[in-house]
């Protein structure tokens, strides 16, 4: 068997795009354009076998263009990238579901795919006939999903309805069936498009673990998913695509960092004028700040820093204020809660101007990008008055050079500096206490 298990050299996929017709307002104009379509027609399809995509045209749509990578037995690689940058279109070509217009992808193996709920599904069949169906068409033998059953329905969860319609499942339902199917499968590559994401919390983390299982095993493994944490648990090596070019590949750290940083722009500072600030009928946000409070320009691992937060009370009353935030990292896992609700004192509101400071304290953050992706602003823990997504994005950085500790970037979503006690102890000592 060849050492490789995909091997996709220079491939490029183009679609053929309706345009706009242009109505002709003579008779004349009418009939003339009637008479060219057919050439027009023969063109536009000649041209996309000719592989000569360097001049532009308006009829294609280039999906993928000079893709090239290689991918060995017992790997396993993320694909990441925004909508339309060609993700699904190059996992069809190397599945063998569309042909690409120009170069080719070699597989060499087993492939068990997963590219869209419920794929291979008759949605007339109830769950127990649609696994016979799809193991069949993923290559499994009656013998193997026979042994197997049991495992596929447990792994599912949907022991309770395998003998029902699968048109009467919801799209988790399906899912869950569909991954179960395609994970039973003894198979050399295995090629997943967005499935990981879909379900409640127990089974994704339950198909990540299975996903780990898998890959482990010497299965060569392909993910393309929106949700970087199965990428960074899962993939060793990744791949981002933009416009349908790889416009990055590497260490899966280091891209989907770049990826996530290229998402997630800086806003350390907003500040709005009072009849233009946003708000509600309740509360007006003025100002949002976070600032490092040592004496340099950038927040470091370790560094204590601030949030100020300014906010208009149009409430003639006075009222319990609470302040909450969610604050986020650069994959969206949330790392805290910050709430005045937890200092176990009361804050009372009164109209005007209400300035709110909340220290950060120092040896807590790694670095990396963060985002407070929400304020909220109630009334007595309970009503809410006000809320802000994506109020402030900042950056802890591991580039400026610092005496404290080692510089860069480690794992783990905090960096906290703990007490050590290292103390010696002879063998007589320890044996005398045991």
């Amino acid at each position: 068997m060849s050492e490789f298990a995909i091997k996709v050299n220079d491939v490029s996929k183009a679609f053929l795009i309706g345009l706009k017709d242009h109505k002709k307002e003579t008779l004349g104009g009418t009939i003339f354009s009637w008479l060219r379509y057919p050439l027009e027609n023969y063109n536009v399809l000649k041209k996309l076998n000719t592989y000569n995509y360097n001049e532009d045209n308006e009829d294609l749509f280039w999906a993928l263009k000079n893709i090239s990578f290689e991918l060995k037995h017992g790997e396993t690689l993320g694909i990441i990238g925004n909508n339309g940058a060609g993700k699904s279109t190059l996992l069809k070509i190397i599945c063998r579901i569309t042909n690409p217009t120009y170069g080719f992808a070699e597989v060499n193996g087993r492939v068990s795919s997963l590219l869209e709920v419920g794929t291979g599904f008759n949605a007339e069949l109830t769950g127990r006939e649609n696994v016979y169906l799809n193991g069949t068409i993923l290559g499994m033998k009656k013998k193997e999903i026979d042994k197997k059953f049991d495992e596929i329905v447990d792994f599912s969860g949907v022991e309770q309805f395998i003998d029902t319609q699968i048109k009467k499942y919801s799209s988790g339902m399906k899912i869950r069936l569909a991954f179960a199917v395609a994970a039973s499968l003894e198979t050399e590559i295995m090629i997943i498009d967005e499935v990981l994401s879909i379900g409640d919390a127990e089974f994704r983390k339950k198909s990540l673990e299975r996903m780990i299982e898998i890959a482990r095993s010497g299965t060569a493994v392909i993910l393309v998913t929106h949700n970087m944490l199965p990428i960074q648990n899962l993939c060793s090596r990744a791949i981002l695509l933009e416009k349908g070019r790889i416009a990055n590949e590497g260490i899966t750290e280091e891209i989907v960092s770049s990826y996530m940083g290229q998402q997630t722009k800086s806003k350390v500072k907003q500040s709005w004028e009072l009849g233009k600030a946003p708000g509600s009928e309740h509360i007006k946000m003025s100002k949002a700040e976070v600032r490092p409070l040592l004496n340099i320009p950038v927040i470091r691992p370790g560094d204590p820093f601030e949030f100020e937060f300014l906010i208009y009370n149009l409430k003639d009353e006075d009222y319990d204020l609470t302040i909450t935030f969610h604050l986020t990292d650069e994959f969206e896992n949330l790392l805290f809660i910050g709430s005045t609700a937890m200092t176990n004192r009361k804050y009372i509101a009164k109209k005007g101007f209400i300035k709110l400071n909340c220290r950060i304290p120092e040896n807590l953050f790694n670095a990396g990008k963060f985002t407070i992706s929400k304020f909220l602003v109630l009334q007595n823990s309970a009503k809410l008055l006000y809320e802000h997504k994506d109020l402030l994005t900042f950056e802890v950085t591991s580039d400026y050079a610092y005496e404290h500790g080692k510089s860069g970037r480690i794992e783990g979503l905090i960096k906290p500096k703990l007490e050590w006690e290292v103390t010696v102890k002879s063998e007589t000592e320890v044996l005398e206490k045991i």
